[in-house]
């Protein structure tokens, strides 16, 4: 064989080398890269997998509630004012010294006193908290004059818990007239049940 014929074989080799050589860096570098969108693929499928599961929490934990509670934790949670959204618990002020008399919104020394240790409660838990007020009423009076009589029932609570140390952007109140009752109207112990104020305490 002569000195140019084994040349033309040796760079022959040479490039059938190379081009081997080409198609495995092609080959490692695309297998590379799909290993790193399968990794993305993977992370983003755990994080929805993650939200679905913490709707799924939170869904089960609304059917928990009675719909009062269940309306302000989705309203509270629409105006963006809870890092979590979780329902911490109620506090329903229907017993003697928080009932109000017939068209009234004063707050009793009694009703004080259970506002008090409502705010003692919140300040020894420590935490952010956010408290929706809900007035209610009993049927007395027209439905639109019961809407605002349960609002500023409301109000004067929310302005209490304030005086006493609850911001006020914590604080939101909500007006239910006459619309849930906790007892029938037909009789005047029924009618004082329902003139009460519901603290609805989530986080």
């Amino acid at each position: 064989m002569s000195q140019r014929t084994s040349k033309i074989l040796i760079a022959g080799a040479m490039a059938l080398g190379l081009a081997g050589l080409g198609g495995c860096a092609t080959k490692g570098f695309v297998n590379q890269q799909v290993g790193q969108v399968s990794t993305r693929v993977d992370d983003v499928s755990g994080k929805v997998a993650d939200v679905n599961a913490r709707v799924n929490d939170h869904d089960s934990k609304l059917a928990t509630l009675d719909q009062t509670s269940r309306d302000a934790l989705e309203r509270a949670t629409a105006a963006g004012k809870l890092a979590e959204g979780k329902f911490l618990y109620q506090e329903v002020l229907t017993d003697d010294s928080m009932k109000f008399g017939v068209s009234k919104t004063s707050l009793s020394p009694e009703a004080q006193a259970r506002l008090d240790a409502f705010v003692d409660k919140l300040k020894t838990d420590n935490r952010n908290v956010y408290v929706e007020v809900q007035g209610h009423t009993d049927k007395t009076g027209t439905k639109q004059a019961n809407y605002r009589l349960g609002e500023e029932r409301a109000e004067a609570v929310r302005r209490y818990l304030n005086e006493k140390g609850v911001a006020l952007n914590r604080i939101n109140t909500i007006s239910y007239g006459a619309d849930q009752p906790a007892a029938p109207n037909k009789n005047k112990a029924g009618r004082s049940a329902n003139r009460r104020v519901v603290l609805i305490v989530l986080t």
